[in-house]
């Protein structure tokens, strides 16, 4: 029955735009919480969507199932002609904007979340804005957001072998930053009069070609950052030696080092400005990796593995703040953001299983 009831609150989640504003999808969230639970729920400024089942005599310890309700905006074929979110239903799979990312899991995590007996205190919370880098869960983490462990319902499926939902214990960060060369303009006719920014901005470029991204292991899992030049601008027409030139840099970060990306500025005529830091996440409390992974065992005929994700999460910024995350959810690499994007409904039965089983056992150290 209560796969059933994952499937349907599926359903009526994807159905509900949120790309634009996703306050109506909240609503319904908060709504079905505040009906089917006896939880405390609240519903902050932003729009995240907390709640709280308090386990009496526990400890000060609490276990947290995260997830958010917004979406990336969907492609044509994803919309129907009054703009309304098209879901489509065929050989096990749900097609749709959000179904993969992340309103299957998010719905899992509802029902687990009200089914489960927990031995400590157990929190959902279901955020916005992270496909905008985080900002329902930096408010919320402002506003005294902490639980001690935390299960980030982002996609973990399909990392260790197709169809099976793995344990994400670390995942890289990004650091998305601008190169600006300054020079001087002068006639192209006259190059040694003037001060070619866009050679400066080479300069810069040749430096980051240089560095090299550090690497690390989390609980077995190995992660590689990665820097890249992906855009450059600069000049303003054939014949003028330009004054000003921007170079964007990519950077995937792990826990840990960082590429020192400031030396850049040690060349003449180089700012380096951070425009975006989304931090990586490793969890610190293997005890806690374990036990979400023997859950993830318990329910599935595969063999998941602890591994490590290429993108950002929510988890980055809970971990930060001191929470012990893993990942775990039933998105399958390449889904998420796609015009085809899909989820497998026995994957996120596996998903409410997995995370009713975690919110029951003893966890952490």
């Amino acid at each position: 029955m209560s796969h059933h009831n994952v499937r349907k609150l599926t359903e009526t989640l994807v159905s509900i735009p949120s790309h634009d504003d996703p306050t109506t999808v909240g609503d319904r969230i908060e709504s079905w919480l505040r009906k089917e639970t006896d939880a405390t729920v609240t519903r902050d400024e932003v729009g995240n969507v907390i709640a709280r089942r308090t386990v009496e005599g526990s400890s000060d310890d609490s276990l947290a199932l995260v997830g958010h309700h917004d979406v990336v905006p969907p492609a044509d074929s994803q919309v129907d002609a009054d703009g309304n979110y098209v879901l489509d239903q065929r050989k096990g799979r749900l097609y749709g904007r959000g179904t993969a990312d992340m309103k299957g899991p998010l719905a899992a995590a509802m029902v687990a979340f009200r089914d489960a007996e927990p031995v400590v205190d157990l929190v959902f919370a279901s955020f916005v804005g992270e496909e905008q880098g985080g900002i329902g869960a930096q408010a919320a983490i402002e506003e005294g957001f902490s639980p001690t462990w935390a299960v980030v319902t982002e996609g973990s499926t399909g990392y260790s072998a197709p169809g099976v939902t793995d344990v994400a214990v670390a995942h890289k960060g990004r650091r998305g930053s601008t190169i600006r060369a300054t020079g001087t303009a002068g006639h192209a006719s006259r190059p040694a009069d003037a001060e070619n920014a866009i050679y400066r901005a080479c300069d810069a470029v040749d430096l980051i070609r240089s560095l090299e991204a550090p690497e690390t292991t989390v609980l077995g899992a190995e992660l590689s950052g990665s820097v890249a030049v992906t855009e450059i601008e600069g000049g303003s027409a054939w014949n003028v030696i330009p004054d000003g030139c921007s170079v964007t840099v990519d950077e995937r970060t792990v826990p840990g080092e960082r590429v020192d990306l400031a030396q850049a500025e040690e060349i003449e005529g180089i700012e380096w400005e951070v425009d975006q830091d989304l931090p990586p996440m490793a969890c610190d409390d293997p005890a806690f990796a374990d036990r979400v992974l023997a859950a993830a065992a318990d329910t599935q005929s595969g063999e998941p593995q602890q591994v490590a994700k290429p993108h950002a999460t929510d988890a980055g910024w809970l971990a930060a703040a001191g929470t012990d995350c893993v990942v775990c959810g039933a998105a399958e690499p390449g889904e998420a953001h796609t015009a085809t994007e899909s989820v497998s409904l026995e994957v996120v039965d596996r998903c409410y299983d997995i995370y009713r089983i975690v919110a029951e056992l003893p966890v952490g150290n």
